[in-house]
């Protein structure tokens, strides 16, 4: 095969593209500070933990909680045990929780008069500072754990390695932040009402959370997955280490130099920067140009569909053993999405995740891709616009509409449950242009007719949160879900309803939407109260004043009355 022949032209050609483009990155990142003394809680059966503490006879404090019973009755072994870290205390505790990071663990105990904090009882401190944790089970239930938390159970493997870290953890460790919240655009939650929880549902360390209404990213919980970035449909939640603009910015150059150098379309391969790491060596074909991130997550559906677009063959993405199962579902879930877009448009499946298998026999599959159409790369258009506006969404419709075009040239709209892309529709007889959806879209996809009682709509920036919908008083707001490939409908202003005004019936002057008054009137208007005036409610503010005194001077008893 081609492929293989020309090897040592194409690994050349990636060696100097890729030595000639970096990233451009923050030189001063934003950062969090965690601040050790070395105070250590080994938890576990008592003879495993009594073992292990022995050998942290370096650390500030060490405080052995027995949760389980003894492993072995060995004589051998308990003679072992009875002389390891005899001047260390063990407690016998229920462990009711642990909570925290490196130097913050609060352990919660249930003891004889109640639950208490283990720390202030083992070593008068606030907290501990480390966990060792021998459990059969963790103590602590996620799948990234927070730093300063080592489960070995009793994997000798991983105790040993615990072993060599937790003395170098004393003292003051920086770590970057990862992701920022812009919560001008954040569609979660607007007056009260609840929308978008999309983020809340991928993050495997459970640093985000719902914070008095509004998200909120524990940095020091943060691992940077970048799976609640990767789910927010406004760029609310951006990666920040590369940031969006960078990182795209980057794998366009990356494409298009490797493109001109080698005269053939690459195959970018997004691996995390540890476990997937060790498997990127220098057998890797030519035309694969590997990109290392925090996790494979950090890169979405957006960079994905921009890189095709760029000039990319084909995306791979390499998913190890050591990938949290939470990270690999929502991979699964945005690269059937992906995958089924380039289906409806006619160009091949385009994006795969792979394992280390398939990593080591590549060629064959690599070979297939070479026949696929080749993309003419994109211009492509970051140009800044207002806090509103929706990069992350404008630049992934930009790709989609290029890579249509190349395509079957598809004008349908495919629909699809559960993704943030859609239209809202309006029951238009019931609406009274009240304006609360207005008040509540957080990127403006819906606005007003200025001027004029109108509702408009744009359907590339909504993005299904839903606000609208529990906003709208009358019911009458539904939401549907759907990609459209038409750019001139998606892109278009769409008038929802529209109506003249009502005018004041004294002074003609415009007050309301004709809609607002005859709903007023109808929900009133029976009522006794009311009867009698009906006629006020079609006057403007100043005229119904006017009236009720008027009113009140030709029949000056009616105020008492």
């Amino acid at each position: 095969m081609s492929i293989i022949k020309n090897q040592p032209m194409l690994k050349q050609a990636r060696q100097q593209v890729m030595a000639n483009t970096q990233i451009l990155q923050n030189l001063i990142p934003p950062t969090v500070s965690y601040t050790t003394q070395g105070n250590v809680l080994v938890i576990g059966p008592e003879d495993l933990a009594r073992l292990a503490a022995d050998k942290l006879s370096t650390m500030n404090n060490c405080v052995i909680l027995a949760n389980e019973a003894i492993t072995s009755q060995d004589e051998a072994h308990l003679e072992a045990v009875m002389n390891a870290a005899t001047d260390i205390e063990s407690y016998y505790n229920k462990l009711i929780s642990i909570k925290g990071f490196l130097g913050q663990f609060q352990v919660k105990v249930e003891g004889d008069y109640g639950v208490s904090d283990l720390s202030v009882v083992a070593i008068r401190q606030a907290h501990f500072d480390i966990v060792l944790d021998l459990s059969h089970s963790p103590s602590i239930n996620l799948e990234m754990l927070p730093p300063g938390y080592f489960y070995v159970g009793q994997d000798q493997a991983l105790l040993a390695d615990a072993l060599e870290q937790i003395p170098d953890l004393v003292g003051e460790f920086d770590k970057p932040r990862y992701v920022k919240v812009n919560h001008d655009i954040c569609a979660h939650n607007k007056h009260g009402l609840n929308g978008c929880n999309r983020c809340l549902n991928f993050c495997p360390a459970d640093a985000i959370s719902s914070v008095a209404q509004k998200i909120e990213i524990d940095p020091y919980l943060c691992h940077g997955a970048g799976s609640c970035s990767n789910a927010c449909p406004t760029g609310a939640l951006s990666y920040d280490l590369p940031s969006p603009k960078s990182l795209h910015s980057y794998l366009e150059k990356l494409v298009s130099r490797y493109r001109l150098q080698a005269q053939t379309a690459p195959v970018v391969l997004f691996h995390d920067n540890e476990a997937g790491a060790q498997f990127i060596t220098d057998e890797l074909s030519g035309d694969v140009l590997p990109i290392a991130m925090e996790e494979i997550t950090v890169a979405s559906i957006d960079h994905w569909m921009t890189t095709l677009a760029y000039g990319a063959r084909e995306i791979l993405i390499l998913n190890t053993d050591l990938t949290a199962p939470t990270l690999t579902q929502m991979l699964n879930g945005e690269l059937a999405l992906a995958n089924r877009i380039l289906d409806e448009m006619g160009q091949p499946q385009r994006i795969r995740l792979i394992s280390p298998d398939d990593l080591a026999d590549l060629y064959p599959s690599l070979a297939i891709s070479l026949a696929w159409p080749v993309i003419m790369p994109m211009t492509v258009n970051q140009a800044d616009a207002g806090p509103a506006s929706n990069a992350k969404r404008s630049l992934l419709f930009q790709a989609i509409d290029h890579l249509n075009s190349q395509a079957a040239a598809v004008d349908n709209v495919l629909s699809i449950a559960n993704v943030p892309y859609g239209i809202v529709s309006i029951n238009s007889d019931k609406c009274t242009l009240c304006m609360s959806c207005v008040a509540t879209c957080p990127t403006q996809a819906l606005k007003d007719g200025g001027d004029k009682p109108a509702l408009k709509f744009t359907e590339q920036d909504c993005v299904q949160c839903g606000l609208c919908e529990a906003a709208c008083p009358e019911k009458v707001i539904s939401l549907v879900a759907q990609i459209n490939f038409n750019p001139q409908q998606r892109q278009q202003v769409q008038i929802l309803k529209q109506e003249p005004p009502f005018e004041c019936i004294r002074c003609g002057s415009e007050f309301a939407t004709q809609s607002m008054v005859h709903k007023m009137i109808e929900m009133v208007g029976a009522h006794s109260a009311f009867s009698a005036n009906i006629e006020r409610l079609k006057m403007c503010g100043d005229c119904r004043v006017k009236d009720m005194f008027e009113d009140i001077l030709d029949d000056p008893e009616k105020q008492l009355r």
